[in-house]
């Protein structure tokens, strides 16, 4: 297949050559609001996002399609220029094609698909792209707040068009343990004697036994993971601090209030919780939403989702994870996408929302 004559890969690769590292995301933002514009699409652009919208026949409820138009930086171990949209086969490698350019493509071409045939039948689709999802400065909680009532989503993340149904949430907490600062040749001399790193490294082991007493049904039990640590002042002084950062993936099973003080309860040193905000999601079980994206594509096979995204600014709603490419070369040198799941993706997004609004 000629992958170029595709309009969906032609727009991904628009998207991929644009240069869009988490804060640098007005010029994309300009972009698509002026390709939304000569598609003869309704769109708004602020601060919050580039949202483009497609008003039904009638009154009804509306259906977001969620995304964003950041990356993360390209970091080392490329092969190929990764903000030079390079096609492959059936692959285009470049940063953000997976995470989440394919998605942002396949939501515009949809919507432009909608608005060709008329328009929805009812209610109103709204794409929305949002910024500096990457960094714990997204804005689209900001942007959800002023598009008025949103009764459901899809947040585009790459899942190889799998439907997640539950999202793992994060919390961030320092374990801070206290010791006595000596001579390192002399720490034996008082059998009372606190050094910060050992107890640190005592509750550190503790850790792979908590919060085995309630296991989700999707997302399994959660997990707390020391990702950082910090001690010492010198090779031969004991530490009078020692500190770890502690990655804790939560599920619909615990509130983030109940795992700190869980983790308060278990351990003997400080805890200090720097972020709870992101908190786990779930699709509703008499979704449908979900109905009709596994009638649009039988062969998706729901699944629980370990990352986080900007599901959580919608989970109160009607919402599932879905959209183009593998999660696990978010991030990577040399990221890429299927260009088969991205064509898929638009058929599902603009078959899903005429279903939806119908």
């Amino acid at each position: 297949m000629a992958w170029t004559s595709r309009p969906e890969i032609a727009l991904l690769r628009d998207l991929v050559a644009i240069h869009s590292v988490s804060g640098t995301e007005e010029v994309i933002a300009r972009w698509v609001e002026e390709w939304a514009v000569r598609a003869g699409l309704a769109v708004t652009r602020d601060d919050a996002a580039v949202a483009v919208s497609v008003p039904g026949r009638a009154p009804g409820p509306t259906l977001a399609l969620v995304s964003h138009l950041d990356t993360v930086p390209a970091g080392e171990g490329w092969t190929r220029p990764p903000f030079e949209p390079t096609l492959e086969g059936d692959r285009l490698y470049g940063r953000g094609s997976g995470d989440a350019k394919a998605s942002v493509a396949a939501m515009l071409m949809a919507a432009r698909d909608l608005a060709s045939a008329g328009g929805p039948a009812r209610g109103r689709l709204l794409v929305v792209l949002g910024y500096g999802e990457e960094t714990k400065h997204t804005t689209m909680g900001t942007a959800v707040e002023r598009l008025g009532p949103i009764d459901a989503a899809i947040v585009g993340e790459p899942t190889n068009l799998e439907p997640a149904i539950a999202q793992r949430g994060l919390m961030m907490a320092d374990l801070v343990a206290r010791g006595v600062q000596r001579h390192a040749g002399y720490a034996a001399d008082n059998p009372d004697f606190t050094n910060a790193i050992v107890e640190l490294g005592r509750n550190i082991a503790r850790l792979p036994e908590l919060f085995r007493d309630r296991v989700h049904p999707i997302l399994g039990v959660a997990t707390a993971t020391p990702t950082m640590l910090e001690g010492g002042i010198s090779r031969n002084v004991t530490p009078p601090v020692a500190r770890a950062v502690l990655d804790v993936r939560s599920t619909p099973s615990w509130t983030h209030a109940e795992l700190a003080a869980a983790l308060q309860a278990a351990l003997d040193v400080e805890v200090v919780i720097t972020s709870d905000r992101l908190v786990p999601c779930e699709t509703p079980p008499d979704s449908r939403l979900l109905a009709l994206a596994r009638a649009a594509r039988p062969e998706g096979r729901p699944f629980g989702s370990p990352t986080c995204s900007d599901w959580v600014f919608l989970r109160d709603r009607d919402a599932i994870k879905c959209g183009p490419g593998t999660s696990r070369r978010s991030h990577t040198p040399d990221e890429y996408v299927d260009l088969p799941e991205v064509s898929a993706a638009r058929d599902f997004y603009a078959q899903l929302a005429q279903a939806y609004l119908a």
